[in-house]
């Protein structure tokens, strides 16, 4: 078989689109004929219903599907998070049962990682599962979990033995967010909107089968899916139409043309755009026809945020090389999405001038740019803070001494809480 190029890549998508796109399909229909295709996720492995691309092939695909106009890939954690988290860590009867039902958009997930007490310190968690058989009884609460509210399945990580230190107590699980003891609750954002949740485990269940890795060794697997979500956020967007999968979505029977046309028609719905160069060539053109380019100081501002975002691509491409990369390339690039964001709330509002106090429904000149604005402080937190990005920078890449704190052998039982 010939080694894959980009050309030949852009060339096999276009074909693909070309054989099997067609407007009056519904949306589930054509997300199986992508899922029948392995273009989905063709980063995945083969054995897990990929094409075993690297991260810049499959980047090569997803912008042609961009630039083709057709719908994407289901979004959210299932697709960024758990398929490749299951790829990994799953047997292949797990990949077999969730992989497809993610890439065919019949699932959405979220991730229930972070608790009110275990954030920065995600290995201080308290959440518990004991053992009742074949399952396990849940208990505890999560937070900021995006997307929770349309969630079918979420990544869970409990305690199962305070015993042994906090690192090696951890399980991973899959756990059904449909059951009545698993209760939702949204958190409003200073943007209006709740993306974010926070999550009651009372008693809720979830079978051994569905546990991911061995007993005990779930901080291993959450490690694989943290890595994932690093590089994704750094990682920009494809420019694809998108569309929520899952059950509690109920987008799979929609006419697949009908959400593009209205993509098209560029209808906001408050959502803030991915940051990145289209998003600075929008800004850039705007502040071009209102005169803002005149001025030394803005065109400095302008040039510094697209050093930025070029630099960040860079960074990205060094991850997929393995002569290069050192490790620290996903959180450099978490970082480095964290900054851009800022900028952009910068740039935006030096660009809309008094109509960036105006939010987005009013605003006159763009928008996008009072959503930055109000959203740009939140990458600096989820997705693991600056703080820990760049403890983890110092410590496993460049090698410096850990913060001082209790041993890591000691068992979590015995640890002040928190620690």
């Amino acid at each position: 078989m010939a080694e894959m190029t980009p050309e030949s890549v852009a060339a096999e998508v276009q074909s693909f689109v070309d054989t099997s796109w067609d407007p009056d399909m519904t949306v589930g229909e054509w997300w199986q004929a992508m899922l029948d295709a392995r273009w989905s996720h063709p980063s995945l492995p083969e054995h897990a219903y990929g094409r075993g691309f690297s991260q810049g092939l499959a980047l090569v695909a997803m912008r042609t599907l961009g630039q083709l106009g057709v719908i994407g890939p289901p979004p959210g954690l299932g697709y960024m998070l758990a398929a490749p988290t299951i790829a990994e860590h799953g047997t292949q009867d797990q990949i077999d049962h969730y992989v497809p039902r993610i890439l065919s958009g019949t699932d959405a997930w979220c991730q229930l990682f972070s608790e009110p007490g275990a954030g920065s310190d995600l290995a201080g968690l308290q959440t518990k599962a004991e053992r009742d058989g074949d399952e396990w009884i849940v208990n505890g609460q999560k937070v900021w979990t995006s997307g929770g509210r349309i969630a079918d399945l979420g990544m869970l990580i409990a305690r199962t033995d305070a015993s042994v230190p906090k690192h090696a107590g951890v399980s991973y699980f899959a756990v059904d967010m449909h059951q009545d003891e698993v209760d939702v609750r949204p958190l409003k954002e200073m943007t209006g909107r709740s993306m974010f949740n926070e999550v009651f485990l009372s008693d809720a269940r979830v079978a051994d089968a569905a546990r991911l890795g061995g007993l005990g060794d779930g901080w291993r697997v959450a490690n694989t899916t943290l890595n994932h979500e690093r590089a994704s956020i750094g990682g920009g967007s494809a420019g694809f139409v998108l569309v929520n999968p899952g059950s509690i979505a109920d987008n799979l029977e929609r006419r697949a043309g009908d959400i593009v046309d209205g993509a098209k028609k560029g209808s906001n719905s408050g959502h803030a755009p991915g940051v990145g160069q289209k998003l600075w060539d929008r800004y850039t053109t705007k502040a071009r026809e209102l005169g803002r380019l005149d001025d030394d100081l803005f065109r400095q501002q302008s040039m510094e945020l697209y050093s930025l975002i070029q630099l960040n691509r860079w960074n990205i491409q060094r991850a997929k090389d393995r002569r290069q990369r050192t490790g620290g390339e996903a959180n450099i690039a978490k970082l480095m999405d964290a900054e851009i964001h800022h900028r952009f709330r910068e740039y935006g509002l030096a660009t809309a001038g008094a109509d960036g106090m105006l939010g987005y429904r009013s605003s006159s000149v763009d928008p996008s740019i009072s959503e930055i604005a109000m959203f740009a402080c939140a990458p600096s937190i989820y997705g693991g803070t600056n703080e820990v990005q760049r403890n983890i920078i110092g410590e496993r890449v460049l090698g410096l001494p850990k913060e001082p704190g209790p041993d890591r052998n000691t068992p979590f039982s015995e640890l002040p809480k928190n620690q």
